[in-house]
């Protein structure tokens, strides 16, 4: 073969189309590096809602000690005593509290590493140099344990990544089977009808598998089932809307959204407060910020503080819903518009 003959038969095989999706390929895989290692390479607590209990002076006089800390780790406010402190984090107001004793030399630190384990293990730390310096020893209660079998808590982010993972997917198989976008609303609406079979069979399974099955997680069933459903259905309603606009490109911008900028700023291995301030910002606004919240607080706070969690993710799926309907009928409509060409039939023998 010659080189010219060489060179044309690359230019015909390597379509600009190709070239362009192999590109959009390798800047996904540059961004998923980017996003991991930018939010989790230096985890830091920034700012961590974190509460004093006990007498007046006393607690005043720890939070301003607390709120000079180098690099702002802790964001504290006084509570009038230990329950109020139990009950702010248990509503998950706040993520963990000093409680001073005056009459002893031992203090109480109040954590719930059912919300994530990195950042209880951290405030013992700062709070353990902080009672060190003061002549005070340190007594840690977990007022929210995670589960035995919940290694470092991340069961539940595992959990949502795994129906984030099912709804694109399904969406994708979707358009991989019968093109990436319907060809009428008829068409839209049973994509999505089929989504919805999909969430409630993929949030009752995994539900069962991290409950009965593994007892990785505590907390309702029907309340997973019921969160995993919503979790999968925003996830794949969204993938079919931005199919229905962008076509097939479409999966790589839900890649984008859900897999490398939600994951890592889902607070699973490390919580809000110790990302970077973007991740930080975005991760509550994603599906697997939102749901990692949720399922956490299912499991191990008493489902408290779920709402706006829960209409974001509620957003994903009704956003998903109208955009997929409406890229349908206007494809639809340009469909109709366009002019058909003629069918000559050939002429008849005489």
């Amino acid at each position: 073969m010659t080189r010219n003959g060489f060179l044309a038969e690359v230019k015909d095989a390597v379509t600009p189309r190709a070239t362009l999706l192999v590109l959009g390929v390798l800047a996904l895989q540059l961004l998923f590096i980017a996003s991991y290692v930018g939010a989790l390479h230096d985890p830091k607590p920034k700012d961590v809602p974190f509460a004093v209990a006990g007498p007046r002076a006393a607690a005043e006089q720890t939070a301003t000690r607390l709120d000079r800390l180098p690099g702002s780790p802790l964001d504290p406010r006084v509570v009038a005593d230990e329950a109020t402190a139990r009950d702010q984090i248990l509503n998950r107001e706040i993520d963990g509290a000093l409680v001073i004793h005056p009459d002893r030399t031992t203090d109480t630190l109040l954590v719930a590493s059912g919300g994530g384990t990195a950042l209880a293990v951290t405030l013992e730390k700062y709070l353990t140099t902080l009672e060190t310096s003061q002549q005070r020893t340190l007594r840690t209660v977990d007022v929210a344990p995670a589960s035995p079998h919940d290694f470092n808590g991340l069961s539940a982010f595992y959990l949502v990544i795994g129906w984030c993972v099912g709804g694109y997917l399904c969406a994708s198989v979707l358009a991989i089977s019968s093109g990436a976008r319907p060809v009428s609303p008829h068409r839209a609406l049973i994509r999505l009808a089929s989504m919805a079979v999909v969430a409630i069979v993929g949030g009752l399974g995994g539900a069962v598998i991290v409950g009965p099955i593994l007892d990785a997680l505590p907390g309702s069933l029907m309340a997973l089932w019921g969160l995993g459903s919503l979790v999968i259905f925003a996830v794949g309603a969204a993938t079919l809307a931005f199919q229905g606009i962008f076509g097939i490109i479409g999966i790589g911008l839900v890649i984008l959204l859900v897999v490398i900028a939600g994951n890592p700023s889902a607070g699973g291995a490390f919580p809000l407060p110790m990302l970077p301030p973007f991740w930080e910002t975005i991760g509550p606004a994603l599906p697997p910020g939102a749901g990692t919240w949720v399922a956490r607080s299912i499991a191990y706070f008493n489902g408290n503080d779920t709402t706006d969690a829960l209409l974001v993710l509620s957003a994903w799926a009704a956003g998903g819903i109208v955009v997929t309907l409406l890229a349908a009928e206007l494809r639809a409509k340009r469909t109709r518009r366009e002019p058909h060409t003629p069918t000559t039939s050939s002429p008849s023998a005489t």
